[in-house]
């Protein structure tokens, strides 16, 4: 019996199988807005029979953007664009699911096939950057953003709430908050980024205060019997990673006890010059050990898109979930696939008829 096509329950939410298509910006929307494209790959990849679709980064206010083409979630224009897609989502037996976060120093910058690079303040599409300290990433995204005053801090904790109550006016039943990958919330938590002296800086409990303070406020507008999760980089690749995963488990069982349910493994980010040792399925021993020694249920991804591996990820229990990212992206039933190569033969979810008639045929 296939391990990936058991259901999963977190909270109320029962999923079909373990198969999660994770967070991937499409970079398409206009001042914040989807369209049509995204309603088409997200009704495509909750149709080829994934168990949860989780809506791309979606940035909480302007600034908090990557790309001046991010979706956002700051008016109520933009929530109602989502309508379709969560429709679209759950009409073909997956749960809704939407990550909202926001940038920081990451912001401002142009679409990967434009060149990833930072856009300079002075143009027309580019806008001044926040970030807990004055420090710029470096590499192709040099701006220096500014220092965020207390003011700022409880304005983006602000903005966070704001979303969330859009995300679930909209029909949403999942929600993941954005605290990897060198964005905002992540470069709170990593000393690469954060030189703060005051409550917000220093230790790595004071590094961990925007996060908890975040999630709490989150917390209190969400409602308790939908899934409430973190993606969080808890490690970096940069010759300090023991000391990074023992703050990152201790501040991840703060997370548990302040009302997450589940959280997405990945890696901070922070740093250009990171030796990421890139293969499949890297990721899966330290999910494992978050998991172990924190006591939550996790995903991951990074390397999990060839079937026999997204399935012995789940039976030795290193994953709750899979996140399959790229390999939807080149084949949206990529679930499908998987059951094949796995020989299940009544996976629980349903190909849609007019192609399950000629794909079951010959």
């Amino acid at each position: 019996m296939s391990a990936l096509f058991q259901p999963f329950s977190l909270k109320d939410i029962t999923l079909r199988n373990r198969i999660a298509v994770p967070p991937m910006c499409q970079y398409s929307a206009t001042d914040g807005v989807i369209n049509d494209w995204h309603v088409a790959n997200y009704t495509g990849q909750a149709r080829g029979g994934a168990g949860l679709v989780i809506v791309e980064a979606t940035a909480v206010a302007p600034e908090g953007r990557i790309t001046p083409a991010c979706a956002g979630l700051w008016t109520d224009a933009q929530a109602e664009a989502f309508i379709p897609v969560v429709r679209g989502i759950k009409a073909h037996g997956a749960v809704p699911g939407i990550q909202i976060a926001h940038a920081g120093r990451k912001a401002s910058a142009n679409r990967p096939w434009e060149g990833d690079d930072h856009i300079p303040n002075d143009a027309a599409n580019g806008w001044q950057t926040i970030a807990p300290s004055a420090i710029p990433f470096g590499a192709h995204l040099p701006k220096v953003p500014e220092a965020m005053t207390l003011q700022d801090i409880e304005r983006v904790k602000a903005d966070f709430v704001a979303a969330a109550r859009r995300a679930l006016a909209v029909g949403f039943e999942w929600l993941e908050l954005h605290f990897a990958h060198g964005y905002l919330a992540q470069s709170f938590f990593s000393p690469h980024a954060n030189q703060r002296t005051d409550a917000y800086g220093g230790n790595a409990d004071n590094r961990g205060r925007f996060l908890r303070e975040t999630l709490a406020a989150v917390r209190e507008v969400w409602p308790e019997h939908l899934p409430l999760t973190i993606r969080f980089g808890v490690i970096e690749f940069d010759g300090n990673d023991e000391q990074t995963m023992s703050d990152a488990i201790d501040l991840t069982r703060q997370f548990k006890a302040g009302g997450m349910d589940m959280m997405s493994v990945s890696i901070g980010f922070n740093t250009p010059t990171a030796k990421i040792p890139w293969a499949p399925a890297f990721m899966g021993p330290i999910a494992k050990r978050v998991r172990d020694e924190a006591g939550v249920p996790v995903s991951s991804a990074w390397g999990f898109g060839e079937p026999h591996i997204a399935e012995k990820a789940v039976q030795d229990g290193q994953l709750d979930l899979v996140m399959v990212g790229k390999a939807h992206l080149a084949n949206p039933h990529w679930a499908y696939h998987a059951a094949r190569e796995l020989k299940v033969e009544r996976p629980s979810w349903v190909m849609p008829a007019p192609y399950a008639h000629w794909l079951e045929r010959y």
